[in-house]
Order: C-alpha cells, then sequence, then structure tokens
C-alpha cells in the first residue's frame, strides 16, 4: 500500500487548481458584468429622463405653434379691419373735402351787386383796365374784388381763364376798369 499512496501523494492533481482558476475567472466575468449591466440601466434612466424632456419640449412646441398661427390669424384679421376701416375714412374724407369745396364756392360767390347808378358796370361789359393785382395768401377772387373795389362779375369776366378755386401765391390778375 505504501506504493499506492506514494505514487498518490507524489502526484500533483491540477484539477482542483484549474477549478480555482476558472472560479476566478468566473467570478471576474461576473463582476465586469455586473458592472456593465449598473452602467447599461444607469444609462438607460439617463435616456429615459432625455425622452422625459424631449417629449416636454415637443408639447411646448406645439403649443407655441397653435399661438403663433393664432396670433397670424388675429394679425390678418386686425390688417383686413384696418384696411377696411382706412377705405371706410377715404371714402368719407373725400364726400366731406367734396362737400366742403360745394360750400366754399357758394361761400365765396357774392350775389350780385346792383348799383343805382347809371354808370353802371353791368349795362356795359367789363374792359381789363392796365393794372394788374398779384395773388397774396389767404385771397380768394371775392376778396381780391373787395379789394380793388369791383364787382365780382368783372373781375371774373375780364380774368376768364383763371381757376378762381386754386388760385396761386404771385399769380397775377388783371384789373377791370372802373
Amino acid at each position: 500500500m505504501d506504493t499506492i499512496s506514494q505514487e498518490n501523494n507524489e502526484s500533483f492533481s491540477w484539477l482542483p487548481v484549474l477549478a480555482l482558476i476558472i472560479g476566478l475567472i468566473a467570478g471576474v466575468l461576473g463582476s465586469v458584468a455586473l458592472t456593465k449591466v449598473a452602467n447599461i440601466n444607469k444609462s438607460l434612466a439617463d435616456q429615459g429622463a432625455l425622452a422625459a424632456q424631449v417629449n416636454a419640449l415637443e408639447a411646448e412646441l406645439h403649443k407655441t405653434t397653435t399661438s403663433a398661427d393664432q396670433a397670424t390669424q388675429r394679425v390678418t384679421k386686425v390688417t383686413a379691419d384696418t384696411n377696411s376701416a382706412f377705405k371706410q375714412f377715404s371714402e368719407a374724407f373725400g364726400s366731406l373735402r367734396t362737400e366742403f369745396e360745394e360750400i366754399k364756392a357758394k361761400a365765396v360767390a357774392p350775389t350780385p351787386v346792383v348799383t343805382s347808378s347809371s354808370s353802371s358796370s353791368s349795362s356795359s361789359p367789363a374792359v381789363a383796365g392796365s393794372d394788374e393785382y398779384r395773388v397774396k395768401s389767404g385771397d380768394s377772387g371775392y376778396k381780391i374784388a373787395r379789394t380793388l373795389g369791383v364787382s365780382w362779375s368783372d373781375l371774373q369776366a375780364v380774368n376768364p381763364t383763371v381757376n378762381w378755386n386754386k388760385l396761386a401765391i404771385g399769380q397775377s390778375i388783371s384789373v377791370p376798369k372802373k
């Protein structure tokens, strides 16, 4: 028996050492895998938070887009209303201007002056004299006639080409003979 036990004692078994090495490698690989899984879980949690932020931003963007569309519609309506109001104002202003010009023309045109003297200008046609009058600021045909001491109709008769509604400052007006 001694021989057998000696042989058993002298020969070294690599099997337990090999099992120990494999066990250590498995332990290291398990630790690495566990660390990787923990990192992946952490990364997934971070990505979940980012996904939530992206969803929140998308919702906010949708709200902003809706608000911008509503604002554009309101601006378009205000623009249309403003254009309509300006058109109505322009028409009303034109109408008032026409009425004003008519009233002004009636106010400027004097009633014919009838004189009792026999040398009245209505008995003979008006003739332009050698004098001329230069239009000043604020002048009208009727005012010029009063200033010159002649009738409005005589002043008009000797100046047939003058537009009495559009007198220009410095314009030359013929003065009728008295």
